[in-house]
């Protein structure tokens, strides 16, 4: 039985240095914030904030009073960087010990007993999935993992660890601009075999890039967010809610309105002919 995440989780990716360098009480608002408006589930990276969102994230957590069984954490581990770590280059460890060590590093940061998923974080052409299974079933047996998934791997990455072991989530990137994994099987394999998707940069580049597929998509925009009464954004999260595989949003966001008009997106039913509208403009050709 799969771990009960929130259908829009909170990423923290941006909260510390690499972006908006939130102070510790700024944090521990936006947590409360976060949880009121039902994202309960938190998204973390060792690696983020150049190793050091965890631990603030952590302080601001433990500042909150907010109750453990209130949210749920999620980290990523297996990135070696050379900054914040004693790496002459950037690299990828899934030994047994180091799967097991970084966990523990990630729960002493969060100030937490367990996670309730760790995701390896990108896949590494070195390996091994028996020492993989090996580390998560011991972190399983302590209690200091509740469940375990991917990032970003393929599915044929994804079966050569899903032989040794369970594997409930795969985070990908996919959104209306970046729409690949529905069409090169990803999405297919993952509801073949249970595995729940998460999708990180769910708003793919529609804010970021002027560039013809986003010209396309926000003049679209313009009438449904007419038709819908929502926000452009919440639109582009219930395109991603709409696909069977019932994929798991990861907003970045800090903005408090954006935060407490993201559930909206749970809510909110496309027609059919607008959810193929908005892939046929980001396409910007006709569905074959």
């Amino acid at each position: 039985m799969k771990t009960s995440l929130s259908p829009i989780i909170a990423g923290t990716m941006n909260w510390g240095v690499w972006d908006k360098n939130l102070s510790t009480s700024e944090m521990s608002h936006l947590i409360n914030i976060c949880i009121e408006n039902k994202i309960t589930t938190f998204d973390h990276a060792d690696i983020y904030g150049g190793y050091t969102t965890e631990a603030q994230f952590g302080k601001a957590f433990a500042e909150s009073k907010i109750s453990r069984s209130q949210l749920q954490l999620i980290s990523k581990c297996g990135i070696q960087l050379t900054n914040g770590r004693p790496n002459f280059i950037k690299h990828y460890d899934y030994s047994k010990d180091y799967i097991i060590w970084s966990v523990e590093n990630s729960l002493k940061n969060l100030q937490t007993d367990y996670l309730d998923v760790l995701l390896l974080h990108r896949p590494s052409p070195l390996m091994v999935a028996d020492e993989i299974a090996e580390a998560i079933e011991k972190l399983k047996s302590e209690g200091k993992i509740l469940d375990f998934g991917l990032s970003n791997f393929t599915s044929s990455q994804t079966d050569l660890i899903l032989q040794k072991t369970e594997i409930s989530y795969n985070q990908i990137q996919f959104s209306a601009t970046h729409y690949q994994a529905m069409l090169d099987g990803s999405l297919d394999y993952m509801q073949i075999h249970d595995i729940i998707p998460m999708s990180w940069n769910p708003l793919g580049t529609v804010f970021r890039e002027d560039i013809d597929q986003t010209r396309r998509l926000k003049k679209l925009l313009v009438q449904l967010v007419e038709k819908y009464g929502v926000g452009s954004d919440t639109i582009l999260l219930a395109w991603i809610l709409k696909h069977p595989s019932n994929v798991l949003p990861v907003a970045g966001t800090v903005n408090i309105a954006r935060i407490q008009s993201l559930m909206k997106a749970v809510a909110l039913e496309l027609d059919n002919l607008d959810w193929f509208a908005i892939w046929t403009e980001s396409m910007g050709n006709k569905v074959p």
